[in-house]
């Protein structure tokens, strides 16, 4: 094929970013509507979440092993858990209510993806950003102690979470199964998940056995960065990389075996 007969890389990519943002903007409008604050839901939903959480916490006087108070406990580590797990659960299933879309020649189904793995990285990313500025004006929660630690734990965590949910949603276009097992295994990986304590007050041989959940490499990683001076954090960031690699190649090579999968008729 000579050069001037390949499709230009720029046009291509520039269609499918307005196909994943009319994807997007749907989604938003499907899941929150047009009425009382409408899209807004898309960051107050899990604040909300983090707040209750924080409450309750705060009010039964949990103990995390630390010296991090509580409201800045919860919202550190609450937060994270809302960026990794809600997105499987978008992606699980994600073809069924969108099949339609794809009599459009350019919606295909990494788009569908796409748009809602952003979707729940821009909700829980807005959330974690506003009750940290609002916690802080309140002077409940001192600003990070080093913020780029913070944002790379983060994105770390967002990425593990996106990959996990390319994983989960291509294969539930093979099983039904996966629906039904990742809820319960979800619920369950909350009180694993580094949320509601730090691995410095498990024991030893606890520690290394927790690490080895890549999500608590993410929470300890974000913590270290909110709270570094007064909370000894253990992650490996570059196993939580390692993980989030494999799962995204795995991801992505199902992704690139089930695009037969996908038909407009059902």
């Amino acid at each position: 094929m000579t050069a001037h007969h390949r499709p230009a890389l720029g046009p291509a990519l520039a269609v499918q970013g307005r196909v994943v943002f009319a994807l997007l903007m749907r989604e938003v409008l499907t899941r929150y509507g047009r009425h009382n604050i409408g899209f807004l839901w898309l960051f107050v939903e899990p604040m909300l979440f983090t707040l209750g959480v924080t409450v309750l916490w705060s009010l039964t006087k949990s103990l995390h092993g630390s010296t991090i108070p509580i409201t800045a406990f919860a919202l550190t580590g609450y937060s994270s858990v809302l960026l990794w797990r809600n997105m499987p659960g978008r992606c699980i299933n994600a073809v069924e209510p969108n099949r339609s879309l794809f009599y459009h020649r350019h919606v295909r189904l990494p788009d569908i993806f796409a748009a809602r793995l952003l979707l729940e990285l821009g909700g829980a990313t807005m959330s974690f950003i506003l009750l940290g500025v609002i916690f802080c004006g309140l002077d409940l929660l001192e600003p990070p102690e080093d913020l780029l630690t913070v944002m790379t734990g983060w994105g770390l965590l967002a990425w593990f979470g996106m990959a996990l949910a390319l994983l989960l949603g291509t294969l539930s276009l093979r099983s039904e199964l996966v629906e039904k097992l990742w809820h319960p295994f979800s619920y369950l990986t909350f009180p694993l998940s580094g949320a509601a304590f730090m691995v410095d007050a498990l024991p030893r041989d606890v520690q290394d056995l927790a690490l080895y959940l890549p999500m608590v490499d993410g929470v300890e990683m974000v913590r270290d960065g909110y709270f570094g001076s007064y909370a000894h954090a253990h992650y490996d960031a570059g196993y939580l990389v390692a993980v989030s690699l494999i799962l995204s190649l795995l991801g992505l090579s199902l992704l690139m075996l089930s695009r037969n999968l996908v038909t407009v008729d059902g």
